[in-house]
């Protein structure tokens, strides 16, 4: 059977994104690979490694680059959360960026939020007992 194993996203300052997905979201550093010849790294970080059945997010860090434009296509990560409010709560706390506060969305009950990465990527965390219910 297929599986979704990552997204990656690239990053400008690779051990501030790592901090704020292992420290402020949650997840764990899986593993970390560095390649000098062609002057990048990745950094995979998720609650649990793809073996286990979870998706992960690879932190792709060109050395030479120093700003990415992020076009407007791409729309946003998005992670379950048991408790919206807490989580969002715990986030600022550890000086993450809330760009939508907790609630449910215009004109539905599905309650979300939106943090900010430090690279201006998106992550929308849903709460778990509406995520349950199938989104649309």
């Amino acid at each position: 059977m297929s599986q979704l194993l990552h997204t990656m996203i690239r990053v400008v300052n690779l051990e501030k994104s790592i901090h704020f997905y292992t420290q402020i979201m949650g997840m764990k550093l899986l593993r970390k690979s560095e390649n000098s010849e062609y002057r990048y790294t990745l950094a995979f970080v998720g609650f649990d490694d793809e073996s286990t059945g979870s998706a992960v997010i690879e932190l792709t860090h060109n050395w030479d680059t120093d700003s990415y434009e992020q076009g407007n296509a791409f729309g946003h990560l998005a992670i379950g959360e048991e408790n919206i409010y807490a989580r969002c709560k715990a986030i600022e706390n550890a000086g993450g960026k809330i760009v939508r506060a907790p609630g449910p969305v215009a004109g539905g009950s599905t309650e979300i939020a939106f943090v900010e990465d430090p690279d201006g990527y998106k992550i929308e965390l849903i709460q778990m007992s509406s995520a349950q219910k199938g989104l649309g």
